[in-house]
């Protein structure tokens, strides 16, 4: 399959889109169960673990302490979307997630059809926490998206939202891509 570049004049040389996204979680195991079972989404592979005890690899190209220890999985998440899960062992760990407010905080937001039977399925799965109730936006370029958060067991932040069209599109061309048919 040939690839071609992102049509623009600035950044990446020979970019052709986003791969992945990558999230660390305190147990693989669970989070590849969570993301599969509960989720959905297809296993692709796991590797590790990987370290570099006598040197400092993971430091230096990782950016970690050069004592770490990695394992991860491979999920994709629909058609589109490439989710990497690593788990990390490494002495000076933070185990809190971070807030959605933290910097550096991330989410994963899946698109549902249905947001009413979508929130009903998580209110009803172990250790899943729906976070208020789904709201709709309305008078900003998202408009017309209706959101809520959940967290996973172990803690992640993660998004549904559920739309037609966004009212951003009555005045550009411009396009987020989209995995909802139409």
């Amino acid at each position: 399959m040939s690839l071609s570049p992102i049509q623009r004049s600035r950044g990446i040389p020979s970019a052709v889109g986003v791969d992945h996204v990558a999230i660390t979680v305190p147990d693989l195991q669970q989070a590849l169960d969570f993301f599969t079972d509960v989720l959905g989404c297809e296993h692709v592979f796991t590797a590790g673990p990987f370290s570099d005890p006598d040197g400092d690899w993971m430091q230096t190209n990782l950016g970690v302490d050069r004592r770490a220890s990695a394992s991860l999985a491979m999920v994709r998440c629909g058609p589109s979307q490439n989710v990497e899960i690593f788990q990390y062992d490494v002495p000076d760990q933070t185990t809190r997630s971070p807030r959605n407010s933290d910097v550096g905080a991330t989410h994963i937001a899946f698109r549902v059809t249905d947001m009413d039977r979508a929130v009903a399925y998580l209110r009803a799965q172990p250790g899943v926490t729906v976070l208020g109730t789904p709201t709709p936006v309305s008078g900003q370029p998202n408009g017309g998206l209706t959101f809520v958060y959940f967290k996973t067991p172990w803690g992640l932040s993660m998004e549904l939202v559920c739309y037609d069209r966004l009212d951003y599109e009555a005045s550009t061309s411009a396009r987020m891509f989209s995995v909802a048919p139409g």
